[in-house]
């Protein structure tokens, strides 16, 4: 295919789309910050004619023959595969109708690029809404069969060793490249160590229904494989407590005699006094190997919340204030475990223990809590809930911009939305940089939460809020966010913005 005389049929904003989607595996992407650049200059711009040209009918000779084919059909399989993952990042924000008649132009050829396949089936579903069918093609799913057969029998011989010997076998009867049988032998030798070493400690057992989704699979774990796994699971627990202990060895006797004491104020959640505090001074005489270790025996980690107030409020009665990289080590092993692991509202102990340190120690607690909280991903409304009551209520707003810039880098979700939202209601102080950053990060967003109210509310404060920091290029930047919002806050949004004097 001419590229040159393709590109004929194109406007000009289309012409740099194709050659975006046409730079190899970083198309999609560079596609979409062609696209963002486009509706920043200009708002109104949509990609109906891109859309409209790619399904235009085109002449090419197909066994010795003229037939009519879309003009996309006639693209290679790298730009057909960019094409569709850039659709799937920015398509809540285009006519359904457009892309849907884009996909059935895609399927009028024969694709067998089982990648581009499974693109179309996954795009279509996520426009429909639906999930009805499967993603696997029939050759996948005969495969998948065929090695769910193979597991049926958790006692077979080599397990997972006669698998693989089995597929390359197939491979090599279907002219595939294949590994030298030296090397093939060598693998079968370890598959089959590995097979007989893990015998006694796991036994999977998978079926499969043709007839069914392929996220209906289960598997089903003999009782007796799950008890051995228990044990292991104890044993590596034991085996890590046991490496800590060999650590210890190299504490001070003084450090090691203040173990026991505030363990037992841990454990036993006794009233804490004068004495307890002076056990607490031993961090004070740690660098920091040593506060990994002390931390490591006292298992903060497993610390019940309801100690925690109690040993908080000792920790900041030490004078001088521990220094950074010890805060930062005892708030990593005494918060960071339980509020990664909520999944329920968390209790007011596990609250106030936060709360109190991180307002008297809030860098350590940017850079040991919050930040790995927020670059967990998938944030959930009560990790959420914790970090919105710190960044409020605790953090000065020098700090407050610190996880503000940290949230720019991760990725989004509700959670983390609710926590920008609770930073923009408490006024930050943000340079031309920051917003604009910010702008931008909430231009290549919206396409993914297009429907959510949280980010419609987010939206509304920054236009009601922030408008003495909307430039120009700004303005243009929020006006293509509010394109892509589907919500009944869109008019006011709109409103908002027209509300705003550049």
């Amino acid at each position: 295919m001419d590229l040159k005389a393709v590109l004929q049929r194109f406007d000009g904003r289309s012409r740099l789309l194709v050659h975006s989607l046409h730079s190899g595996a970083a198309g999609a992407s560079n596609a979409q910050t062609v696209f963002n650049k486009q509706r920043r200059s200009d708002p109104d711009v949509t990609l109906n004619p891109f859309l409209e040209t790619l399904c235009q009918q085109e002449a090419c000779v197909r066994e010795d023959s003229l037939v009519l084919k879309p003009l996309v059909c006639l693209f290679s399989e790298g730009f057909k595969r960019n094409l569709l993952c850039f659709l799937h990042l920015i398509h809540p924000g285009l006519p359904k109708d457009h892309v849907l008649h884009l996909l059935q132009c895609l399927t009028q050829d024969d694709v067998e690029n089982q990648w581009t396949c499974t693109l179309i089936k996954q795009l279509q579903r996520d426009i429909e809404g639906t999930r009805k069918g499967t993603l696997l093609t029939s050759d996948g799913t005969g495969k998948l069969k065929s090695l769910c057969e193979r597991f049926r029998n958790a006692n077979a011989k080599g397990k997972w060793a006669y698998c693989f010997e089995a597929l390359e076998a197939e491979d090599k009867e279907t002219n595939m490249p294949v590994l030298s049988q030296k090397k093939r032998k060598s693998n079968s030798m370890d598959h089959d160590g590995d097979a007989q070493e893990d015998h006694q400690s796991k036994r999977v057992k998978m079926d499969f229904c043709p007839s069914e989704e392929e996220e209906r699979l289960t598997e089903e774990e003999d009782p007796k494989m799950r008890m051995s796994q228990l044990q292991q699971s104890a044993a590596s627990v034991s085996q890590a407590r046991s490496d800590v202990l060999g650590s210890s060895k190299n504490l001070p006797d003084h450090m090691k005699a203040a173990v026991p004491v505030i363990k037992e104020l841990l454990d036993t959640e006794s009233a804490w006094d004068e004495s307890s505090v002076s056990a607490l001074k031993v961090f004070h005489e740690c660098d920091p190997d040593e506060v990994e270790v002390l931390c490591s025996m006292l298992c903060l980690s497993e610390a019940s919340e309801q100690s925690l107030p109690q040993f908080c409020s000792c920790l900041l009665d030490l004078s001088p204030d521990l220094s950074h990289s010890t805060a930062s080590a005892v708030i990593t092993h005494l918060l960071l475990p339980k509020i990664l692991s909520l999944a329920e509202p968390a209790s007011r102990c596990l609250v106030t223990a936060a709360m109190s340190l991180c307002t008297r120690y809030p860098r350590p607690t940017c850079q040991a809590l919050i930040e790995p909280v927020l670059r967990k991903g998938q944030t959930g409304s009560a990790q959420a809930e914790v970090l919105c009551r710190l960044v409020v209520d605790c953090l000065e707003p020098h700090h407050r911009l610190l996880v503000f810039r940290t949230i720019l880098g991760v990725s989004w979700d509700e959670g983390v939305l609710s926590v920008i939202h609770a930073l923009l209601d408490s006024k930050l102080e943000l340079r031309e940089e920051d917003f604009s950053l910010f702008t931008d990060q909430l231009c290549s967003q919206s396409p993914h939460f297009s429907k959510s109210m949280k980010f419609a509310k987010m939206l509304l404060s920054v236009l009601t809020k922030y408008q003495s920091h909307v430039n120009p290029a700004c303005h243009h930047t929020l006006s293509s966010c509010l394109s892509f919002n589907e919500t009944f806050l869109k008019k006011s949004l709109q409103a908002a913005l027209k509300r705003i004097s550049l």
